[in-house]
């Protein structure tokens, strides 16, 4: 979780590789979404489409971006041909070509990567069985979720930090295999599919956790990602994401951001940071290139808006650094300018590593342990001085743990999920970390919730369940069966005092 120092460097030029069509016009964060692009002609009579491999396998979800939402298809075929979608607008059903971003890439990126944007109105859509060149596909029926929601979305899976653990050469390996208590990610994803039925998943960072594949115990299952090279190769990215997290993927659209997992090397170029812009980025590139810092995305789910701050490379070694401050303190602002544009719209601040989180806390006066002053430090040094009041909720992951944390005032509750995959951390007493003092300018906790197996101990893993209720949201976790574990909580309508009511 905080195994690497990423170095600083200048960010990297966006990809502008070939594509099979024009790219549509992309619309501003608070635009109806694109329009759609061209319809696909009939091929020629007595055309044959181009095989694929054999054994080929390609991969399609629906993920929400800054650009709206987009259909993604990743496949390891031959061909470089990019499928055509099928699915309805205004009750007219067209089939049209995904836009092919990027082609295989040595052995790290043996893929071909396409994207199609779709209108926010689509509806029942479907990959073209005819224009599909892999043998595998999954989902296995080709049918791609779509937003559902008439307002904003009702039901919403939050994980985090959901990779098996395989350090590199010394440290403990996590039981890759033992999908019940040893990785329980694959577990976690059907019993959130099946259990909370979300409508939107929203994922707060930490992947790829596979830096020496050789270690693990699950190479049977993932051919592909065995040895020290396959490392954040497109195998082992499907190893540790696409292959468990297929249930969820099938059942709703994703949010995802980057965690500090997903770092660059020192090349700047392949590496975990790679596959994360080469697949799973807000901005896709062709090129394999990796940015230490990425923009801020303020991405729309309806009137639900979710901004993703790229902290990474946050105080990379965990030590409380705020030398950052200034590169943060402007991506603060964007977050609060993207919430003044909608002030009757909630927002959540979606990103990797917490602003407040608490990870141990001794008996008052001694003080508490928390998380990341940098990123706290550069929202007291916004405009505002603090976040917009729209500002709900701040969702993160990094530390191994579930907790809730709020402050009865107008800044947001801290929810942490790191609780969905990667090894437990220890967590802190709550008893002793309500009325710590915490943040910029320093405030009393007013209610601290840790899921953990005893106070103080380990975590339990799991997820949030987020509901949309009559206008307000109920908080809730989930573990490994899906049973709720702790309290429900209910976020109040005042924003002025940000807290929720538990029972």
């Amino acid at each position: 979780m905080m195994h690497r120092i990423v170095a600083l460097a200048a960010v990297g030029l966006l990809a502008t590789g070939a594509v099979a069509a024009a790219a549509p016009a992309r619309t501003g964060p608070g635009g109806a979404g694109p329009r759609p692009p061209a319809t696909t002609p009939p091929p020629p009579p007595g055309t044959t489409p181009p095989p694929g491999a054999a054994g080929s396998e390609a991969w399609a979800w629906t993920q929400l971006t800054s650009g709206g939402t987009r259909i993604r298809y990743v496949s390891t075929d031959t061909s470089q041909t990019c499928p055509s979608v099928r699915y309805t607008v205004g009750g007219s059903r067209n089939s049209f070509v995904m836009r092919r971003v990027s082609t295989p890439m040595g052995s790290q990126f043996p893929t071909t990567v396409c994207e199609l944007p779709v209108p926010a109105t689509a509806e029942n859509a479907v990959l073209d069985q005819a224009s599909i060149q892999a043998t595998t596909v999954h989902p296995a029926n080709r049918q791609l979720p779509l937003p559902s929601w008439t307002t904003r979305p009702s039901r919403i899976a939050v994980i985090g930090d959901t990779g098996c653990q395989v350090p590199r050469g010394t440290g403990t390996v996590q039981d890759c295999a033992n999908h019940q208590t040893g990785w329980p990610f694959p577990q976690i994803a059907q019993t959130a599919a099946g259990t909370t039925r979300p409508d939107l998943v929203i994922h707060t960072g930490d992947y790829l956790y596979r830096d020496d594949p050789g270690r693990e115990n699950d190479k049977a299952a993932n051919p592909g990602c065995t040895t020290l090279n396959d490392r954040a190769g497109w195998d082992c990215v499907v190893a540790d994401f696409f292959r468990p997290a297929e249930p969820l993927l099938a059942v709703a659209p994703v949010v995802l951001t980057r965690g500090n997992h997903e770092d660059c090397n020192r090349a700047q170029s392949g590496g975990a940071g790679g596959a994360w812009f080469r697949y799973l980025a807000d901005e896709l590139r062709d090129n394999g290139s990796c940015s230490v810092y990425s923009p801020v995305a303020p991405i729309r789910a309806g009137t639900l808006n979710i901004v993703s701050v790229d902290s990474s490379s946050a105080d990379p070694s965990d030590t409380g650094s705020t030398a950052q401050t200034a590169r943060f303190a402007g991506q603060m602002d964007a977050v609060n300018q993207a919430a003044l544009q909608h002030p009757g719209n909630d927002y959540f601040l979606l990103t990797h590593k917490p602003l407040w989180m608490v990870k141990a806390a001794g008996t008052p006066p001694q003080s508490a342990e928390w998380l990341t002053h940098v990123l706290d430090a550069a929202v007291a040094n916004t405009s505002l001085h603090r976040l917009a009041d729209n500002v709900r909720l701040v969702l993160s992951g990094h530390v191994h743990l579930y907790q809730m944390l709020d402050f009865d005032t107008v800044r947001p509750p801290q929810v942490t999920v790191g609780s969905s995959g990667g090894p437990l951390d220890n967590g802190p007493d709550d008893t002793k970390v309500v009325g710590q003092l915490i943040g910029t300018p320093p405030q009393a906790v007013h209610q601290s919730i840790t899921q953990e197996q005893t106070p103080g101990g380990q975590g339990v893993f799991g997820y949030a369940d987020l509901r949309d209720s009559g206008g307000t949201w109920n908080l809730a976790f989930r573990d490994t069966a899906g049973a709720v574990r702790g309290q429900t909580c209910t976020l109040s309508t005042n924003l002025a005092n940000k807290s929720f009511t538990c029972s």
